[in-house]
């Protein structure tokens, strides 16, 4: 990846970090799950409004390093009109690029600023958090962590 590339992908980052979409409390939500890094302090809560099967709104809360609440945002802004399928396949493609460093840059958009972190093994549990969390909502669980597996 050529320096401009990485810069821009830092500056996604930043930006999501600084800036985060879709923070807030969601009152209508019908589905939520908390997410969980002991080991890096992470904690977020995940909200969901889904209609039938189509995520009409997501948001969350909580704290976190730069790189988990860019990730959250960054999610927030994917998911929005998606169906549950449609986001659990976008949680396997992320969670095999955080993995492998390789994405389908066509399909995946501004997530790819997050394939560095596949350089970093530690940080991949920050990045995962809140796709965790989504993934438990979905599923009617109300929390998990990254510290199981």
């Amino acid at each position: 990846m050529n320096d401009d590339l990485n810069d821009l992908y830092q500056e996604v980052i930043l930006d999501h970090n600084r800036s985060p979409r879709n923070f807030r409390a969601l009152p209508d939500a019908n589905r939520r799950a908390e997410g969980d890094n002991p080991l890096c302090g992470d904690h977020f809560t995940v909200f969901l409004k889904l209609d039938h099967d189509v995520i009409r709104d997501v948001s969350f809360q909580g704290a976190g390093c730069a790189i988990s609440k860019a990730s959250a945002s960054l999610m927030t802004e994917q998911l929005k009109g998606k169906t549950a399928a449609e986001a659990r396949s976008f949680f396997d493609q992320f969670q095999k690029m955080l993995v492998t460093g390789q994405a389908d840059e066509d399909a995946m958009g501004s997530l790819c600023a997050l394939g560095g972190v596949h350089k970093f093994p530690m940080r991949v549990k920050c990045a995962i958090l809140s796709w965790r969390a989504m993934l438990a909502a979905l599923n009617g669980q109300p929390a998990v962590s990254t510290e199981e597996p």
